[in-house]
């Protein structure tokens, strides 16, 4: 009783793991009041206390002010909750090719014919046909090839927005973005994290993803045709078990 009832729970956690749930309907978003994002914008950090005297004369009478909410105002984002776009356009390719040949041959002969009779004498003893007069005749020869090659082809053109949810104390911000669209049954889901100067960002509030340090770019989905192209949760399992 004890063992069925095991089963019963084993096969239970296999099914609930392998998307049962989704059956018939499409797979679900990821909840956006559980991301850092939101907490960045809920929460933005203090304000650096700035000298009065640091701060000049007083722009309130000027029609036109340097506020980020005025025409000539600054709109990058720039602090923690702000939003930007990063542009994302990959177009890499790598073709490497290598190739090696080596051969190697040796011959080695040594013989007794006369020495103070000796070899005469075994000869006597050795059966018939065999002589003493070659005693080591080796030969050896070795030879190896190598051919190899590397061909990549990579192109992705894509446009996220990204939330700052960090302002470093050297200056530097740390963006984190995640975009799912959904077509029927298939979710596609952008994620976009890393670290970017705000000098690099432009007047458009943009920036490309070769000016983001410690980028990371993940574009992949979830759904019946990301399900179609996974091995099955068993034949994963013997896979991994099975040595050969």
């Amino acid at each position: 009783m004890y063992k069925g009832k095991l089963i019963a729970a084993v096969f239970l956690m296999l099914i609930s793991g392998c998307g049962v749930r989704e059956i018939g309907s499409p797979p679900r978003f990821s909840p956006p009041a559980q991301n850092t994002e939101r907490a960045a914008m809920l929460n933005p950090s203090m304000p650096t206390p700035i000298a009065a005297s640091a701060l000049g004369p007083s722009s309130h009478a000027s029609l036109w002010t340097g506020a980020r909410g005025s025409l000539l105002g600054d709109r990058r984002a720039m602090q923690r909750g702000d939003i930007m776009t990063v542009v994302i356009e990959i177009d890499d390719r790598a073709e490497i090719s290598n190739s090696s040949d080596r051969s190697r041959s040796a011959s080695q002969q040594a013989g007794v014919p006369q020495l103070f009779g000796i070899p005469q004498r075994i000869d006597n003893a050795l059966p018939d046909g065999a002589s003493s007069a070659a005693l080591v005749d080796l030969n050896s020869q070795s030879s190896a090839s190598g051919d190899g090659s590397v061909r990549r082809n990579e192109r992705l053109t894509l446009r996220v927005a990204v939330t700052i949810t960090d302002v470093l104390p050297n200056g530097v911000l740390a963006i984190v973005g995640q975009q799912e669209v959904r077509v029927n049954f298939e979710l596609r889901e952008l994620i976009v994290t890393g670290y970017v100067r705000p000098e690099d960002i432009t007047r458009q509030n943009e920036i490309t993803y070769d000016k983001i340090a410690s980028a990371r770019i993940s574009y992949g989905g979830r759904g019946q045709i990301t399900n179609m192209q996974q091995p099955r949760l068993g034949h994963q399992v013997l896979e991994s078990v099975f040595p050969f």
